[in-house]
């Protein structure tokens, strides 16, 4: 259901509840009834079945989608039931639906009952309205009936009549089993990081493997995505070609928590099967409770498996020395600062120094300081949240309202670099902030800091092993401290270029003058430029080039393109007009190829290329994957995959993602690698909306944020230890794709023997 369904839908119960609590301080003779008096019900046991019948008022209705019954007896499992033909009805939200109004039964067929009869309860779920325009909440009731000895089992003939079965001599042999005989189960906490369950199939019975899985999200408990065996193709009239299970399956289940402590924790269990040639049950979901023992660790992988780098990392955490673990980080980072990630802290640092700033290396060194902390204090902060929440890294800063902010605070410190305007702190705060700290201008410190902060939390978008080790330490051990001390160093680790920056700029260059005016002109442009490449995301590709153009055009004439300059004009003016005509070419460039729909800055006039590369640039720029957006989506491709024998890779791409379009640019169309893929199924999930369907994606894999490539044999397993996450260069991705899909189809056939 959409979301402005489920809102609307709120709305329509508040104002139901509204109006019966109105009705019951005031009532009148229009005014609403309470649920209870609306839509009386009484419940009784007629031959094989439990009937439950409806007496409703005049002016209200219960929807038949929104009813459904519930056996609450062990030992008590009721078929589907026999709803008779509602009236159909338009609903506003719901769309069309079936309705009843007066009187009506709806008979439950009782496949099995407690031995001898007795008293049995079922709960009864339903949603109903008034002709007045209120929608009453949702509403359970629990109702007692007692059920002869004769009754038990009595949905036996109607099975048999499904089956085109008479009731006589063969009855009981081809009568479908009662569910939880058919496909019994054992769930086994394994060690502090999994659980197994293990199924008992009846022979003729089977499971779709599609529908198994273990979810808990409780407790600082998550269920991650199961580990099955292959199945057994087949094809199913309501699922088209699938896999099934016979005799007997086991799931593994890995786990997260959020502490290492023991406990206990909700798990549903989810499935659903068939009688071979017969029924289908409905789909099953049971609630248990499991106890979870103290978490001192994880298992370590196979022996001779592959480990992939973020779990190497991860392992270095947990059981590292701290000391070393932190310098290693830090190193990490550093090599992180010269990825395009990082590069947008640049010109805003930059800009915080020349705007702020004083020429004094001392003065600039301590700007860029407080601009790291800032930042390595929110990534640290922000991670260990978000980890520890179970969340996707960027989906909390990757709203349009988050970024629309961020993209105006940019045209602001742009404004005022052109000197519209002096953004500085109240003077009330900054004389008590000199007060404490005997500094006239320690505001600007505050506000590199802040600075600092955002540029942490919107602007450094990539996914890298390093923050995946640390973040999974501390959403599956609880281990925060570790975690973010990690998280940390690499944060502080980024922002050592940043600091020799601020140091340099302050020494190398001249004291304040009149050149200053020119420089904060650049940083105002460099600004702009940021709040550029913020909005990309938001609009498109041709829209962000033609502002590029614009952005280059006007810095190409700030740098004297077109000024006169004579020989004997210094060498820094010949300097500022030569770079201000290829800012001016480069910015024409651009903006023919945005009038002409390119979206490439880096190829404006793209047209032209493929023309003269002919058939081979066209073959390398040829779409290579298949989008999708839900787990349907998954689950469906995964089942095509299974059918055709072929193993899976699934990419997840953003457009905000700076390491993903690395991937899309040099990567991807490489020859080598689209040869190597050309062996698989390959999905990409574009997660760029961070909406409920992509986090819902993500977290069917436990996925941190893009760049993350996940490989599957052509049995639909997951090869976790071979996980890509970042960039990798076209050579070394083609060999790890070859490894991966050659380890499949090994293992595939090992178990096919």
């Amino acid at each position: 259901m959409s979301n402005k369904r489920w809102k609307g839908t709120g709305f329509r119960w508040l104002a139901g509840l509204a109006a019966v609590l109105a009705s019951l301080s005031a009532p009148a003779a229009d005014d609403p009834v309470k649920p209870d008096q609306a839509f009386r019900y009484t419940v009784a046991a007629e031959g094989g079945d439990i009937v439950v019948r409806w007496d409703i008022l005049p002016g209200y209705y219960l929807y038949q989608e929104r009813m459904s019954f519930e056996a609450r007896t062990p030992g008590l499992v009721l078929d589907a039931p026999r709803f008779p033909e509602g009236e159909p009805h338009e609903d506003e939200f719901f769309g069309l639906m079936h309705i009843y109004r007066g009187q009506t039964a709806i008979p439950l067929p009782v496949a099995a009952g407690p031995a001898g009869g007795g008293p049995v309860e079922i709960a009864i779920k339903s949603q109903g309205c008034a002709d007045i325009g209120l929608c009453y909440p949702p509403q359970t009731w629990v109702a007692k009936v007692d059920l002869p000895a004769a009754a038990t089992g009595g949905g036996s003939s109607r099975l048999e009549a499904l089956l085109g079965r008479s009731a006589g001599g063969a009855a009981g042999v081809d009568q479908p089993l009662p569910v939880a005989q058919a496909f019994r189960h054992r769930i086994e906490v394994v060690d502090p990081f999994s659980v197994a369950v293990h199924f008992s199939i009846e022979p003729g019975y089977y499971l779709y493997r599609h529908t198994l899985g273990l979810t808990s999200n409780a407790n600082g408990v998550q269920a991650g995505t199961p580990t099955l065996p292959p199945g057994t193709p087949f094809n199913d009239e309501e699922y088209g070609d699938t896999l099934v299970f016979y005799d007997e399956v086991t799931m593994t289940v890995p786990l997260t928590r959020a502490s290492p402590a023991a406990l206990t924790a909700p798990f549903t269990l989810a499935f659903q099967g068939c009688k071979t040639d017969s029924i289908c049950y409905p789909p099953q979901a049971v609630t248990v409770e499991l106890a979870l023992p103290e978490a001192t660790g994880s298992p370590p992988p196979a022996a001779g498996e592959p480990v992939s780098e973020q779990d190497q990392l991860f392992e270095l955490i947990r059981d590292g020395n701290i000391g070393l673990v932190m310098l290693m980080f830090a190193g990490l980072g550093l090599l992180l600062s010269f990825t395009p990630c990082c590069l947008p802290m640049y010109p805003i640092l930059s800009g915080i120094v020349v705007g702020q700033g004083n020429g004094s290396t001392g003065r600039s060194f301590l700007l860029s300081l407080a601009y790291v902390l800032g930042m390595a204090v929110t990534y640290t902060a922000l991670g260990a949240i978000v980890a520890a929440a179970g969340a996707q890294v960027q989906a909390v800063f990757q709203q349009t309202w988050v970024i629309v902010g961020v993209a105006l605070l940019f045209v602001a410190l742009a404004l005022s670099m052109f000197g519209l305007y002096e953004l500085q702190m109240p003077a009330g705060i900054q004389t008590r902030l000199a007060t404490l700290s005997g500094q006239q201008r320690s505001g600007s410190f505050v506000g590199a800091g802040i600075m600092g902060m955002i540029s942490a939390a919107v602007v450094t978008t990539c996914v890298t092993p390093p923050l995946v080790a640390a973040l999974t330490v501390i959403a599956r051990t609880g281990d925060i401290a570790r975690g973010s001390l990690a998280l940390f160093a690499l944060a502080f680790g980024m922002g050592i270029p940043l600091l020799v920056l601020g140091a340099s700029a302050g020494r190398l260059l001249p004291k304040a003058g009149a050149w200053m005016v020119s420089v904060k002109t650049v940083f105002g442009l460099l600004m702009l430029a940021m709040a550029v490449w913020m909005l990309d995301r938001l609009w498109p590709g041709t829209i962000t080039l033609a502002l590029w153009a614009v952005l280059l055009v006007v810095g190409g004439v700030f740098l004297g393109a077109f000024a006169p300059v004579d020989g004997a004009a210094p060498t820094g003016r010949k300097l500022g007009k030569a770079f201000g005509i290829v800012a001016l070419i480069y910015g024409s460039a651009l903006l023919v190829g945005a009038l002409a729909g390119n979206e490439n800055p880096l190829r404006p006039l793209q047209f032209t290329t493929v023309a003269a590369g002919g058939a081979g640039e066209t073959a390398a720029r040829a779409p290579l994957f298949r989008r999708i957006k839900t787990v349907a989506d998954f689950e469906r491709e995964l089942a095509r995959a299974g059918s055709e024998g072929r193993p899976l890779m699934l990419d997840f791409y953003a457009d905000w993602c700076a390491s993903c379009k690395e991937m899309e640019e040099y990567t991807f169309p490489h020859p080598d690698v689209r040869a190597e893929l050309a062996r698989a199924i390959t999905l990409q999930a574009d997660v760029t909306a961070v909406d409920g369907d992509d986090q819902a994606l993500m977290a069917r894999f436990g996925i941190v944020g893009p760049p993350t490539i996940v490989f599957f044999t052509p049995d639909g397993t997951e090869q976790a230890n071979r996980r890509v996450v970042g960039f990798q260069p076209a050579a070394q991705f083609a060999a790890h794709v070859r490894e991966a899909f050659t380890a499949g189809r090994t293992t595939a056939l090992a178990e096919a023997r």
